[in-house]
């Protein structure tokens, strides 16, 4: 595979607004803890709001409650690591979560890059991933990019090369695509990671245009998508079982893990290896051994193209 130059995107309306931001994910987290989760009294139908009151957030963590509703309106400029540590415990934050919250409380700088730079993929990854026979791998970049892979990748999941630029990417795939709904067996799922990876780069990066205008396209075209996007659920990695459905080989069961790349934090190598001696082994192994026939029936390749 040889790198691609950033996909170019319509052009945003506006980035994406780190106060709402943060005022939604602070507000999505309380209403999804109840009080008996963290031991206090529910009042039952006296109760007006989902999940715990602003009033019992502020008490859990230690601070006024005028000083958190500041906070959950977005107003995160003057507010301490502690204070962001002790909501974090408060909400029972993930550590992506805990990442997330302290991005947009608190966003740094983001050096602006020229339009059009491409993601740059170094030569030894790439060699790394031709070296990698037996293993579908994929190198994903921000905004679900998808920069690199090896032949079996393409062989389990298309031969993205056949696909324009911007369409090389994992939101379009899952989400505009119907034949990668027929590739998961758990859409569903592969849909919530998808977007909650998404969700870790706005909270990363609320001023790229880019990704501002892919989500509000994707927010357009898929019901789906709006749905989860609204969640503001995070997931910086991703790791588990993948069900897929390969129209040559039928089923896989494989093992997803993912790695962030040394000296690139906004690059994800993501692999998918099969329990040795199991069908699904034995599938991959077919699929090496029929080389380009496999890559081109990959999730229903040659991809139906658009005017």
């Amino acid at each position: 595979m040889d790198e691609h130059p950033e996909p170019v995107h319509e052009a945003a309306a506006g980035a994406l607004d780190p106060r709402a931001e943060l005022s939604e994910f602070l507000r999505t987290r309380r209403a999804r803890l109840k009080p008996e989760d963290v031991g206090l009294r529910d009042f039952g139908r006296f109760r007006r709001v989902p999940g715990l009151r602003r009033e019992e957030l502020a008490q859990l963590a230690d601070v006024s409650v005028a000083y958190y509703t500041r906070l959950e309106q977005g107003n995160g400029q003057s507010v301490s690591a502690e204070v962001l540590d002790a909501i974090a415990r408060a909400l029972r934050l993930s550590d992506a979560e805990h990442a997330h919250l302290t991005h947009l409380a608190k966003p740094k700088q983001q050096k602006k890059k020229p339009a059009g730079r491409a993601q740059q993929v170094r030569g030894h990854l790439l060699t790394l991933l031709d070296t990698m026979d037996g293993v579908p791998a994929i190198l994903v970049g921000r905004r679900s990019d998808i920069l690199a892979w090896n032949r079996m990748a393409a062989a389990v999941f298309g031969e993205w090369a056949e696909l324009p630029t911007r369409e090389q990417n994992w939101a379009r795939l899952v989400f505009l695509r119907p034949d990668y709904r027929d590739l998961f067996v758990d859409w569903e799922h592969k849909a919530s990671d998808v977007v909650a990876q998404l969700r870790m780069d706005a909270g990363s990066h609320p001023n790229d245009a880019r990704l501002s205008a892919l989500v509000g396209e994707l927010s357009v075209k898929s019901e789906e998508f709006r749905s989860l996007w609204a969640t503001h659920d995070v997931k910086d990695r991703c790791h588990g079982i993948q069900r897929l459905h390969h129209p040559l080989v039928g089923e896989l069961d494989l093992r997803l893990e993912s790695f962030h790349v040394a000296n690139d934090h906004e690059q994800m190598l993501a692999t998918y290896h099969a329990e040795p001696g199991s069908p699904s082994a034995e599938a991959l192994r077919l699929l090496a051994s029929w080389g380009t026939d496999a890559t081109r029936a990959g999730a229903g390749m040659p991809p139906t193209r658009t005017a």
